[in-house]
């Protein structure tokens, strides 16, 4: 157990140093942007397989039973979480994570206008969803982990963010919202989407969610598509 806690600590700490703008900006100035995102993401990868192998290792203490009807949670909430990650990968973001090099039009927001957050909250569901098939201490620890980890990221990010872009942070930040939905539902923001983006999310969304769907039990052990009966 000493192992899985240190495994864990050390992947969600390696997830929080280097977010810092100062450390990030001395990491990428030694090592240069590929450098940096190259050698970033060889470290998540490390460290996450070692985390798997110490949670393998770790000792098994169930909390409740296991029943079939606890797949139909990740079945349900893993389409909105895989569409969040690929609208939050494809769409301008200045308001938080971002792999997009587009320019941002806040009269096109994409899933920008579903919530300022999209990869953090796909993080969050993807997390939390996974927790109720797998009802033992350790898979709660990991899981419930990366889902609290997601949570608060999102106002420390919305804190550096605002540093950042100064006043633009509120009016930027208006047009969308932190909890999905709350901005359209109030009517700040409308759903309108670059054709390209829409087109991105649903595909990539859609395919890796069938995709994880197929191959989940030869990738990690439990076959969700028992739930179907």
């Amino acid at each position: 157990m000493i192992e899985f806690l240190a495994a864990l600590a050390l992947f969600l700490i390696s997830h929080s140093i280097p977010a810092r703008p100062r450390v990030r900006a001395g990491l990428v100035e030694r090592l240069g942007e590929r450098g940096y995102i190259l050698g970033y993401s060889a470290l998540s990868l490390a460290l996450l397989a070692w985390l798997l192998s110490a949670a393998s290792r770790a000792p098994f203490v169930p909390l409740w039973d296991l029943a079939i009807w606890q797949y139909h949670i990740p079945i349900a909430l893993m389409l909105p979480a895989f569409l969040l990650f690929a609208g939050g990968a494809v769409c301008p973001n200045p308001l938080s994570i971002s792999f997009s090099r587009f320019r941002f039009d806040p009269d096109r927001p994409g899933i920008v206008a579903i919530t300022r957050h999209p990869i953090l909250w796909g993080f969050a569901l993807w997390s939390f969803a996974h927790v109720v098939p797998n009802g033992d201490l350790v898979s709660v620890v990991m899981f419930g982990g990366f889902g609290s980890f997601a949570l608060l990221a999102m106002p420390i990010v919305d804190r550096r963010k605002r540093r950042a872009l100064g006043a633009s942070w509120h009016d930027l930040a208006n047009r969308t919202s932190l909890v999905p939905f709350s901005a359209v539902a109030a009517g700040r923001t409308g759903m309108v989407w670059r054709t390209p983006q829409l087109v991105a999310t649903l595909t990539i969304g859609a395919g890796l969610y069938a995709a994880l769907l197929w191959l989940h039990p030869w990738l990690f052990g439990p076959d969700p598509k028992l739930a179907f009966g």
